[in-house]
């Protein structure tokens, strides 16, 4: 199956710093969103990357498209809410225990 790499870029360069409760419930939604999604095997692994120049969400899923890497980033809680996050998408070749050659 193919895998995309997701890029969950947050609203301002301090919300990982400095989210008020509403966003601090939001990205309760948005972790059990993902979660539930690894639960089936369609997410591989995610979480916060803690970059020096700032944080970011990823996240690497295994689905058969994009159209299907799209679906389910719209689907994501914060992506529906529309309060300023943007998600990139690019297509990678993941080496899993599962891959085969």
């Amino acid at each position: 199956m193919p895998h995309f790499f997701l890029k969950l870029i947050a609203p301002r360069p301090t919300f990982a710093m400095d989210m008020n409760d509403a966003e601090k419930k939001l990205m309760e939604e948005h972790a059990r969103y993902w979660k539930g999604r690894q639960d089936v095997g369609e997410v591989l692994v995610f979480d916060p990357v803690l970059d020096p120049k700032g944080p970011f969400g990823m996240g690497i899923l295994n689905v058969t498209d994009e159209a299907g890497a799209r679906a389910f980033a719209d689907g994501d809680p914060v992506m529906k809410a529309k309060v300023g996050f943007a998600c990139e998408i690019h297509p990678m070749r993941a080496v899993t225990r599962e891959t085969t050659n």
